[in-house]
């Protein structure tokens, strides 16, 4: 190796912010093992590479004694004096044994070295970024789908977004952009993993902060999600101004704001929801779009029995129990729903 050795790594300090002491520390280290390896040496060796001409020096290290019992690792105190008088038992005496073709195992090794400490380095810098951006949300492009997972491509990396984590018949065609919700980022041995979602009530949450901008300043506020993904959504919102409707504002002119969240989500309905302090209002609310004639609750087991008009009573209840299992999550109350009729009988 030579200057050029340590230009490089002054270039790849200032590039990738790799410091270049931690690089030549490395390379050193590796050239120990290196050394042993090609030379089947059991010593103690030391390896320096010259910060300014990139020359590098073997030194093999002995432990000086008076009692010498293993000549590759001791040298008796009198031939240590030899060399140097100042030498004293316990010291280490070294000695240079670099090999006339050890320049040409370096340059590999460091090279080697270098660029695996670059990968390194890049992964970390991949992984800070985005740690901090968990329960975000994030515009990716599908770059392949494999055995059920859909990759996309971030820019500097790829996330994943697995079969779980997909809405219910969403087709992904390479290049499509799309917005997903970051759920975690892992750190592992191949570098960071990003997981993605489309289905999490926090894409909901998101969509509507960079839609409305009277969430992403505050006057409006999101108190709760449910959803069944790709197919209904309930968001309760509150306004922490009197002059400001929040359901109104979720919904947008002639409904735009909340069409285009439907439009990203494929599709799915979503009810927004006007929250109150008073439970029998809310959980009344909640189980839009039927009207509530009557709200019964029990604040101890955080019970509801509702009654809605006969007519309404399969609206309110939903396809399958979907509109009433939703309100039950919004609201966190479990809520039986019964028809007048039924009441009355």
């Amino acid at each position: 190796m030579n200057a050029e050795f340590t230009e490089a790594l002054e270039q790849i300090e200032k590039d990738k912010g790799i410091s270049k002491d931690i690089l030549i520390d490395a390379v050193e280290a590796a050239l120990i093992s290196s050394y042993k390896r090609n030379f089947g040496s059991s010593q103690n060796v030391r390896v320096e590479i010259n910060r300014d001409n990139g020359e590098v020096h073997v030194y093999a290290q002995k432990k000086i004694t008076d009692d010498v019992i293993d000549d590759l690792l001791e040298i008796h105190i009198d031939d240590a004096k030899i060399v140097n008088p100042k030498y004293s038992v316990g010291d280490t005496f070294e000695s240079e044994v670099t090999p006339k073709n050890f320049g040409r195992i370096a340059a590999q090794t460091a090279k080697q070295v270098v660029v695996q400490r670059i990968r390194e380095a890049e992964r970390g810098i991949v992984y800070d970024e985005f740690i901090n951006r968990e329960s975000e949300i994030i515009t990716g492009e599908v770059s392949r789908v494999a055995k059920g997972n859909v990759y996309i491509s971030l820019g500097r990396t790829e996330a994943i977004l697995g079969p779980g984590e997909q809405i219910p018949n969403e087709v992904y065609e390479h290049g499509d952009r799309i917005k997903c919700y970051i759920v975690e980022v892992k750190k592992t041995t191949k570098g960071p993993q990003i997981l993605l979602s489309r289905t999490h009530p926090g894409l909901v949450k998101r969509l509507f902060e960079l839609e409305v901008p009277e969430i992403h300043d505050g006057t409006v506020e999101i108190k709760s999600i449910s959803r069944e993904a790709g197919s209904r959504a309930k968001i309760a919102v509150d306004s922490k101004d009197p002059n400001v409707d929040a359901v109104g504002a979720c919904v947008g002119p002639k409904g735009a704001r909340v069409q285009t969240i439907v439009d990203e989500l494929k599709g799915e309905k979503i009810d927004i929801i006007k929250y109150s302090e008073d439970a029998k209002e809310f959980i009344a609310s909640s189980l839009s779009p039927a009207k509530v004639l009557l709200c019964d609750i029990n604040n101890d087991a955080k019970t509801a029995k509702v009654v809605v008009p006969d007519y309404q009573l399969s609206l309110a209840i939903g396809k399958e129990g979907q509109n009433a299992r939703l309100a039950a999550k919004l609201t966190g109350w479990k809520i039986d729903i019964k028809s007048e009729s039924q009441i009355n009988e």
